[in-house]
């Protein structure tokens, strides 16, 4: 059976998260996408562990659902945390992505915090100045099947292997605990085939999730398992033992509409690729400032292969999606939340039918009984990326926009 996840979201507790991310609302959402396992975000923060306890049942070891039967959506515990300490010469800032087997196992670790000083009512995603080799041990000492996972891995200035803040490699991060990270999520500006080209990833799992602000923003990443019923005990065994049997694909935002996919400078509307920003010494044309070393950049440094031809053995099948109210917005002209792009959304998600079954299932003969022929030669053209693209970067979302080829007879 497949089961599609996405474990990596925030709730309204979060800063600059929206007010609407509530579990009622989440738990609609994933449906809407086509999502049967999601984390619950932002487990730590008191408030909305509160609203965990007094909403969410257990159904089956570390797994929940509404307790109001309203909602067919399991959820699992997760939160995010952001690490700020000193190591080496550097401040690192890394954020990490950490998954509970039960209520006492997270709660234990909330206390573990606590005692060190940690504030958790500050922010739904609490900032730690804790290192990460430390972070993961009290985690682990409340659970042994806790998962650990470093968050969006390649993001500049928040991750394991950011330009400003990073590291070069899992064993500088961990030391003697990087035998417990099984998986990195490669967040939304890359994706597994860039990180096919680092052979120190190659025995561990490339997770993709959502990391959404909003519920609209739910399951633009997502993972896709094999397994009986949505189960964090089945999650954890197939990402802790490597089971590539039973990790179907992930489904990826396309890296280059990411916010930190290629080098440049916001406040000077200036972007360049990689080999240019060499050139320039990583000094920005326009002001003589540094520039902001994205993704693609930072993933050919520590590369030590070329672009893989193909998927390596160990790497799991991907497939890219345009969120679908942002395709049909782009279709029309509008923005993807106006109403207009909305109405049309839910012309086609409904009667059983999920967002995912739309972008990535159907064929294109159901899809026309449905819509106009213009919004299914978009889906056909995302799904041959066939596409026109403009790269993001420095904070600065890129355009993916899909060629449509209509032909007159």
């Amino acid at each position: 059976m497949k089961i599609v996840t996405d474990i990596h979201l925030h709730s309204k507790w979060s800063r600059a998260c929206s007010k609407e991310l509530i579990l009622t609302n989440i738990a609609k959402a994933c449906e809407r996408k086509g999502i049967q396992l999601v984390g619950t975000s932002d487990a730590l923060h008191p408030a909305w562990r509160k609203e965990i306890g007094e909403q969410l049942s257990e159904v089956a070891p570390g797994t929940f659902q509404l307790k109001d039967g309203s909602s067919k959506t399991h959820f699992l515990l997760s939160t995010e945390v952001s690490c700020i300490y000193k190591k080496g010469d550097k401040t690192r800032r890394v954020h990490h992505l950490i998954l509970f087997p039960t209520l006492k196992a997270l709660d234990n670790f909330t206390k573990a915090l606590e005692r060190k000083g940690a504030n958790l009512k500050s922010d739904g995603r609490p900032i730690i100045g804790i290192h990460s080799e430390e972070l993961i041990k009290l985690a682990l000492d409340t659970d042994q099947t806790t998962l650990f996972v470093p968050a969006h891995a390649w993001t500049p200035w928040y991750s394991i292997f950011g330009s400003k803040s990073g590291f070069d490699s899992i064993e500088e991060c961990f030391g003697e605990m990087t035998k417990y990270i099984y998986a990195i999520e490669t967040g939304l500006s890359s994706n597994p085939e860039m990180n096919w080209r680092l052979s120190q990833l190659d025995n561990l799992f490339l997770l993709s999730n959502s990391d959404a602000h909003s519920c609209e923003n739910i399951g633009r990443e997502a993972n896709v398992f094999d397994m009986d019923s949505p189960s964090y005990k089945e999650l954890y065994r197939i990402i802790s033992e490597h089971d590539q049997t039973k990790f179907i694909e992930t489904i990826e935002f396309f890296p280059e509409e990411g916010k930190y996919h290629v080098d440049g400078h916001a406040m000077c509307n200036f972007w360049c690729e990689p080999e240019q920003t060499k050139k320039l010494q990583g000094i920005c044309p326009k002001c003589n400032r540094s520039l902001t070393v994205g993704v693609l950049s930072r993933v050919m440094e520590l590369a030590d292969r070329k672009t893989p031809a193909a998927q390596p053995p160990k790497g799991i099948p991907f497939r890219s999606i345009i969120p679908l109210q942002e395709l049909i917005a782009l279709v029309i002209g509008v923005g993807k939340t106006s109403k207009r792009a909305r109405k049309i959304y839910d012309t086609l998600v409904r009667d059983g039918r999920s967002e995912f079954d739309v972008l990535l299932e159907m064929s294109l003969a159901e899809l026309r009984m449905l819509v106009a022929e213009e919004f299914v030669l978009a889906i056909k053209a995302m799904r041959e990326n066939s596409l026109q693209i403009k790269s993001g970067y420095d904070g600065i979302y890129g355009t993916i926009k899909p060629i449509i080829k209509i032909h007159n007879t």
